[in-house]
């Protein structure tokens, strides 16, 4: 078989034969013959980032109008509004190598949340970076103390284990994991479903127990943060760091193979290899092999309100720990990055798991918030509702992944993090080990 276009050679001609032969063995030789990356998210950025310190030339083609993924920032009426609600963990390891932190001035958020219990807000702190929270946090009506002090001692065991480690423990749901250290179903309910729901989009903690110890310990060892011009500065960054004409934007690639993409325009470019860095819906499309064994994805609605003034006045997450409502978790995003709204206003973001394209969503939103904030909120004034079907790759227990970092199929590097872990960290480390097997294979 012919690795490049997958036909059988005897449903090939010695003219077709030796023209695949031909652009294999050139590709392979003609070091400027670029590495051609289909997609400009994290994974793809990074991929031509490590790529670009190796030596090797590359070309990124994007069908969307800028570079991101579902990283991206825009800017409406002076407000910076993220693509959804968004954190960066400052405590990722191989993300915070490749960026230049300092310079995207990253303004952190208080390390617990405030969580709604059908009468008021309840505060639960991280009392090992906030022992003046302690006495607040232990008599808080969420969980029991005992739960706090299950908290703790899983904080110790899971700060203490190294990623490796981690990563080949045991699998199960999260839920089940917690359930095993005997946390009450009043903290899973209040506290849990509802921080998780907002990391994970889904309350029911099916997500694997892996990603949970990974996902608690980067909060754990850092802090979440929002960069001061928005999260869509993040692969600004590492874009400015390509040269001017690597990345090309409204390019849609509507076929591949392991040395060509095909263009929406019919042009063909060929390369010396091929890396789809997309999310894992279009991985299906240009893949069909990979179809059954990709992810589904997680859903979420998110909300933009202007207001008068931050109904909290503290950079931290509120949550909702009744279980019941329509909003799973609010944020006032100028306590911590006063620069994501005009001079004298407040941005705040709503979390709605799910798609919801109900047009009195906002309304609903206003009304459902008001117990938890008071009669202020009827004065927030509606930006924008962000309708994110693909908002994070589900991430099961024991799910099928590549432990090289990313997938090779029909000679096609796949990169992105629903290869590794739904996250920024994940997408950064699966285009980074494409980029090594791309410099080990020459």
């Amino acid at each position: 078989m012919c690795k490049l276009y997958r036909i059988p050679l005897k449903k090939q001609t010695a003219v077709e034969i030796w023209l695949c032969l031909k652009k294999v063995l050139v590709m392979k030789a003609d070091s400027p013959y670029p590495v051609l990356i289909v997609g400009a998210g994290m994974a793809g950025l990074s991929c031509a980032v490590h790529l670009q310190r190796a030596g090797v030339p590359v070309r990124i083609f994007e069908a969307s109008d800028g570079v991101g993924g579902r990283v991206r920032t825009d800017v409406v009426d002076g407000f910076l509004l993220d693509r959804g609600f968004q954190v960066y963990l400052d405590a990722y390891p191989e993300t915070g190598a490749l960026l230049d932190l300092e310079a995207l001035e990253l303004k952190a958020f208080e390390p617990g949340a405030l969580v709604f219990d059908g009468r008021k807000l309840q505060r639960l702190m991280d009392v090992f970076r906030r022992p003046s929270s302690a006495w607040a946090s232990a008599t808080a009506p969420i969980g029991g103390l005992v739960d706090k002090l299950r908290v703790g001692l899983m904080r110790t065991k899971i700060l203490g284990s190294s990623l490796e480690a981690i990563a080949t423990r045991e699998d199960r749901s999260t839920e089940a994991y917690l359930r095993g250290l005997g946390f009450s179903e009043a903290m899973i309910d209040t506290f849990f479903r509802s921080f998780y729901g907002g990391i994970f989009l889904e309350r029911d903690l099916r997500t694997s127990s892996r990603m949970f110890e990974f996902t608690f310990k980067m909060f754990g060892r850092g802090s979440a943060t929002l960069p001061a011009k928005g999260m869509g500065e993040i692969p600004k960054q590492l874009a400015a760091r390509l040269p001017a004409d690597a990345i090309k934007l409204n390019q849609k690639v509507v076929s591949l193979d392991a040395h060509s993409v095909t263009l929406a325009d019919g042009r063909s470019v060929a390369g010396r290899a091929v890396v789809l860095a997309t999310n894992a819906a279009v991985v299906g499309e240009l893949i069909p092999e990979l179809q059954p064994t990709l992810p589904e994805w997680r859903s979420v609605t998110n909300l933009y309100f202007s207001a008068a003034t931050s109904p909290v006045q503290e950079a931290i997450i509120c949550l909702n720990g009744t279980g019941a409502g329509l909003v799973n978790n609010v944020c006032a995003l100028t306590d911590a990055a006063a620069g994501y709204a005009p001079d004298g206003r407040a941005l705040i973001s709503v979390s709605v798991l799910g798609l919801h394209s109900d047009v009195e969503l906002p309304q609903k939103v206003q009304h459902e918030l008001k117990a938890w904030f008071g009669e202020r909120v009827g004065g927030w004034s509606h930006l924008r509702t962000d309708l994110i079907k693909e908002g994070l790759p589900e991430q099961l227990p024991n799910a099928k992944s590549d432990t090289a970092g990313f997938i090779q199929e029909a000679g096609v590097y796949v990169s992105g993090d629903h290869v590794t872990s739904a996250s920024i960290e994940g997408a950064v480390v699966s285009g980074k080990r494409v980029a090594e097997a791309i410099v080990r294979t020459g």
